[in-house]
């Protein structure tokens, strides 16, 4: 048996199991970085926004005058929600210019969209 072969052994055993095991130059072999998501992932919140706005706009169609602008204002309040906790890479095309502009132009047309719901009146 070899020097090198017995120090292995007793740093083999000598290592707790969270430890990374090392290589055959006695360095600690890395784990692999975990891969990167698909540029699909940061569009997710960007289609989050779209589907309730479409729901809006459906709402709308089918005559519901103070719902479907209340759904399309949520629809935007989230849009600003998520471009004011996400970071710019994970937020896809829901950035379009500086943060601030974005979350105060979402937040704007949400409350103006509000408002309009509150003041429409109730068709029968």
């Amino acid at each position: 048996m070899s020097q090198n072969t017995v120090e292995e052994a007793v740093a083999a055993k000598s290592r707790s199991p969270e430890d990374p095991p090392e290589s055959a130059g006695g360095e600690p072999q890395q784990e692999p970085a975990e891969a990167p998501a698909p540029g699909w992932l940061a569009q997710v919140p960007y289609f989050l926004v779209l589907a309730t706005m479409s729901a809006g706009i459906v709402i709308v169609a089918a005559a519901h005058f103070k719902r479907g602008p209340a759904l399309i204002a949520a629809a935007l309040l989230l849009a600003a929600v998520f471009r004011t906790l996400l970071p710019p890479e994970r937020i896809g095309m829901l950035a379009v210019r500086r943060r601030w502009i974005d979350i105060a132009t979402y937040t704007g047309l949400a409350v103006a969209l509000i408002v309009l719901a509150w003041v429409a009146p109730q068709l029968s």
